[in-house]
């Protein structure tokens, strides 16, 4: 667990200055004056026409746990806030930032067109991110090898996965909890006996089990509990992407953001640590299971109380493709750092049907010889 940080007070009748609103930054070559891009896997933005390279200025602040329970004291503090320059899509209402000069593109969720009708959000800042590791030729290369390993996937998904134009680099929003758990239960624990039943050569030997009451108090530690703030995803695949080497944060710069784009989050703090207690319920019930012992548990009732809260607002690179088929859209998901690949993918059922003809006029076949 990182120290933690608080946001500073702001004095009574005191307003804040507000910063100005912050759209796509740009970073022009200092050789030929064309825009910058971060390159994946190292620590500079390079030039794609001169090779000039540009180093990313390294931060020497230590990447702090905001405390939880302050920050929702302190929401009207917006010094720790920036305003995002987003558009929205209609169709599956994912926001997200548009490349510097970009007035229309193609939605990375939903492969659905949207146009630069821009809109301000103020958001919390994020405090650090993990940059691309994984490059897009290296990300397309992973696509295809998973599109190529799907059986009964139909023709035009491999003809689709030819295409790297349709590889977009996100920066989607995370958070991450910190807390300190004590939960008290009440429950059952089964211990097993054994006992003879029947008589003669009916005679055996019989499980049962024999139940007492019990209760107690169990302590489980949480430190970075991952929850995506993000709908425009599958939380499936998404999750299903993990683990992130989250020890390898980099503290925010829009300088790895050159040649990218960021989502916006649509799960605030709050209902992201909603679902954090979902995720650390699965590991607080083994902790009541253990302190149980026994052959059997039984959970009657449990309350948990979560103390010293705190959290990071973070973003993590993956490459994203939306594909459309027949009206249905499927999202592939490129973890940008290890290569991992999720996603949705929808069946030819024309390949199933001959598979199923085939197999039928094999049995057939096999019965003809037969007779």
């Amino acid at each position: 667990m990182s120290e933690t940080g608080t946001l500073p007070e702001v004095q009574e009748g005191q307003e804040p200055p507000e910063p100005p609103p912050s759209g796509p930054k740009e970073f022009p070559c200092k050789q030929c004056g064309a825009k910058l891009q971060y390159a994946p896997g190292t620590r500079m933005q390079k030039c794609a026409y001169c090779g000039s390279e540009n180093p990313i200025a390294q931060s020497e602040a230590d990447i702090h746990e905001l405390d939880f329970a302050t920050y929702l004291r302190q929401m009207a503090d917006r010094r720790d806030t920036v305003e995002r320059l987003t558009v929205k899509c209609h169709a599956c209402g994912a926001e997200s930032t548009l490349e510097p000069n970009v007035t229309s593109a193609h939605c990375p969720f939903c492969a659905s067109p949207v146009v630069a009708t821009g809109t301000s959000k103020r958001l919390l800042k994020p405090q650090s991110l993990l940059p691309f590791k994984i490059t897009r030729e290296q990300g397309m290369a992973c696509f295809r090898n998973w599109v190529s390993s799907l059986w009964f996937a139909p023709g035009d998904l491999k003809r689709y996965a030819q295409s790297e134009n349709k590889l977009s680099g996100m920066y989607v929003p995370y958070w991450t909890y910190d807390t300190k758990t004590m939960t008290f239960y009440r429950g059952e624990r089964g211990d097993d006996y054994y006992v003879t039943v029947g008589t003669g050569k009916n005679r055996h030997r019989q499980r049962r089990t024999r139940w007492r009451p019990v209760s107690g108090t169990v302590w489980v530690n949480f430190d970075d509990v991952l929850v995506i703030a993000s709908h425009s995803l599958p939380r499936e695949y998404a999750e299903k992407l993990e683990p992130w080497d989250l020890k390898n944060l980099e503290s925010y710069s829009d300088d790895y953001l050159a040649g990218f784009r960021a989502e916006s989050y649509q799960v605030d703090l709050q209902q992201g640590f909603a679902r954090a207690k979902e995720i650390m319920a699965g590991p607080i019930r083994q902790a009541i299971c253990r302190d149980i012992g026994g052959d059997h548990q039984r959970i009657h009732s449990s309350h948990t109380q979560y103390d010293h809260i705190t959290f990071k607002h973070l973003l993590l690179p993956i490459w994203l493709s939306a594909y459309r088929y027949r009206d249905k859209v499927y999202r592939f998901l490129v973890n940008g750092r290890t290569g991992e690949v999720q996603g949705e993918r929808p069946w030819s059922y024309l390949k199933i049907a001959f598979l199923v003809l085939a197999i039928l006029a094999g049995i057939g076949a096999v019965v003809a010889l037969a007779s």
